[in-house]
């Protein structure tokens, strides 16, 4: 199922209704009328600009219902055992997010975020010590599964495990200022590795390229918010088991 009418740079006057997605951009008086409806959720504002372009892309999956954290996690339906000294490829899903971004003379900004699947949030790690983290499950694939990208994405992780013993892994956790997302008109995905140090320590980054050939890059919110920050964690470490 294509989405090459949602994803991409769009002219003005703009209108998309598709899924339970629908979402328009009007000339008015002095600049563009915004609306949007998804999932019981209505947006409506006015953009005091007049030859603006909309780009709608994926983004990380961390920004509904608001910026709470900036940390992800996939939860696995059935636990992978990898053997000593192995490199293996799975693939799991991941929810889509979808930002919509005005394009004025100079740059692009962030103007909604929209998605049509529920949000569930959990904690990794203790009480005291653990992060709050998005949160999804996903079964696990050998080869890369169908999805309609409206609503989930793929992710290729490569798991290494270094240790000379068999590792159970039963999740994974990623840091939302490393996604690296791209989409085409059939698929929104990401690629990761993940490196076993221990039978309760992994670390996690992500792949600056696509999964696929032809495949276009995201405009990420987090990578365009890097500039305001002098240190961030790109990776994450799992030292609350894995």
């Amino acid at each position: 199922m294509g989405v090459s009418d949602i994803f991409g740079l769009h002219d003005v006057p703009l209108r998309i209704d598709r899924e339970r997605i629908s979402l328009s951009v009007d000339r008015v008086t002095g600049g563009l009328l915004y609306k949007r409806a998804c999932m019981d959720e209505e947006v409506e504002n006015i953009l005091l600009s007049s030859n603006s372009k909309i780009l709608i892309n994926p983004v990380e999956p961390v920004n509904k219902p608001k910026e709470l954290t900036p940390h992800f996690l996939i939860e696995f339906e059935r636990s992978v055992f990898i053997e000593p000294s192995a490199r293996r490829t799975v693939f799991v899903k991941f929810p889509v997010e979808i930002g919509v971004f005005v394009h004025g003379k100079k740059d692009f900004q962030i103007l909604d975020v929209l998605t049509l699947n529920k949000q569930k949030f959990t904690l990794y790690g203790d009480v005291i010590s653990g992060v709050i983290c998005k949160y999804w499950k996903s079964d696990v694939y050998s080869t890369i599964p169908d999805t309609n990208p409206v609503y989930e994405g793929v992710m290729e992780l490569n798991i290494t495990n270094t240790t000379a013993r068999w590792v159970e892994v039963t999740k994974a956790v990623f840091a939302a200022y490393g996604m690296k997302i791209y989409y085409s008109d059939d698929m929104v995905a990401m690629r990761a590795n993940m490196r076993i140090v221990s039978k309760e320590v992994a670390e996690i980054d992500f792949i600056k390229s696509p999964l696929k050939k032809g495949m276009k890059r995201s405009l990420e919110l987090y990578t365009s918010r890097l500039r305001k920050i002098p240190v961030v964690a790109t990776k994450f470490l799992m030292d609350e088991g894995i």
